[in-house]
């Protein structure tokens, strides 16, 4: 996008075209200006008619024979230059214009991941400055066609909403970007999921704040990112070039049992599945491998609310708010972890516990 109160002429011409004129004031030909000048007369006359450039080593040997000085010559070389690529530029920007359709601009305007634009040429400048991507078809090559696997390894093209998702996903890189860690350390990161869990449990009003603060002891890099509409994604994991762990997480139920459970699922994958996958939750996706989702579950099970442990809960007739509480304290968890599971196996109903699921609100 051209600066603000820069002007742009709407039209520039080639330089060729001043220096016919002046040859012709002259009253020289491209032949003996070939001569004087020590350049091929084809050269010449491909400057004449526009379909040649002017380099600074021309425009110096000009200077003596048109007596102009060389700067006039570079000068209008750049400029032309300039408008035939902005000129070029905006064609792209207006073949951009369907692909700007898909995306939820006006919600990322909301959320200030993108600045508020007026036209569709700047709202397609806006976005693609978001994703750092020169054109719209280096989007496709990038989340289609997967052309830079070591960032990227999985295709959107068989999803149901790819613009939303890699919006969503890109929000996510730009927070990780601005986390400053270490190197990632799996032992360490395996040692922090104690302490992480206490966090869990306790829920404190800072929870977010702490749990990525433990995290970067270990390079495990943990960014917030809200849903955007058509990405229902509650999580992702996937590898930075650094070699650090990205776990994004979103606030798509607002629940802290699903929030939870899915922060230790994507732990799950960093521990267990290396760094050659990229993993969304909740995301149908060619490359999904429904082996090392399930890995990811049992983990999070591990680390929130056991099947032992659900096991010696359901074995009670009836089971009461204050058995909640008490199981919770017993297994070291917190009581959304058990009312959560409970309720979405249809052993409780809904209305029972309600008030140990705490809502998630965080702010970006």
């Amino acid at each position: 996008m051209a600066q603000k109160n820069q002007y742009l002429p709407p039209i520039v011409f080639h330089p060729g075209e001043t220096l016919a004129e002046r040859l012709d004031e002259l009253g020289m030909g491209p032949k003996e200006f070939a001569v004087r000048t020590g350049k091929p007369e084809k050269t010449i006359t491909a400057i004449l008619t526009g379909r040649s450039s002017i380099t600074p080593e021309m425009a110096v040997q000009f200077e003596k024979v048109l007596q102009i000085p060389a700067n006039f010559w570079t000068k209008a070389q750049r400029a032309y230059d300039e408008y035939k690529a902005r000129e070029k530029r905006a064609k792209e920007i207006k073949a951009a214009e369907e692909w700007l359709k898909y995306f939820p601009v006006r919600a990322m305007i909301n959320k200030g991941w993108v600045k508020e634009a007026k036209t569709k040429e700047e709202k397609t400048e806006e976005l693609l400055g978001f994703f750092a991507f020169s054109s719209h078809n280096v989007w496709e090559n990038y989340y289609y066609e997967r052309q830079l696997k070591v960032e990227f390894r999985i295709s959107l093209a068989h999803t149901k909403e790819p613009h939303a998702i890699s919006a969503w996903l890109r929000r996510g890189d730009i927070q990780a970007s601005k986390l400053q860690t270490n190197p990632f350390d799996s032992k360490a990161f395996k040692e922090l999921l104690p302490e992480i869990k206490n966090i869990m449990v306790t829920h404190p009003d800072n929870f977010f704040e702490e749990l990525q603060k433990t995290c970067l002891k270990a390079g495990v890099k943990v960014v917030y990112t809200p849903c955007l509409p058509k990405a229902p994604i509650n999580g992702s994991t996937r590898w930075l070039s650094t070699g650090n762990p990205v776990i994004q997480l979103s606030d798509r139920w607002k629940r802290n049992d699903i929030f939870w459970f899915t922060f230790f699922h994507e732990a799950g994958h960093i521990l267990l599945h290396g760094k050659k996958d990229i993993f969304l939750e909740d995301i149908d996706y060619s490359d999904k491998d429904m082996k090392k989702e399930k890995e990811a579950d049992d983990f999070a099970v591990k680390w929130t609310f056991t099947e032992e442990q659900e096991q010696e809960v359901t074995e009670l007739f009836e089971i009461t708010e204050d058995d909640i509480i008490e199981f919770a304290e017993k297994f070291n968890t917190h009581p959304a972890m058990i009312i959560g599971r409970l309720q979405k196996k249809k052993i409780i109903h809904y209305s029972v516990g309600r008030d140990f699921i705490v809502p998630i609100e965080i702010i970006e």
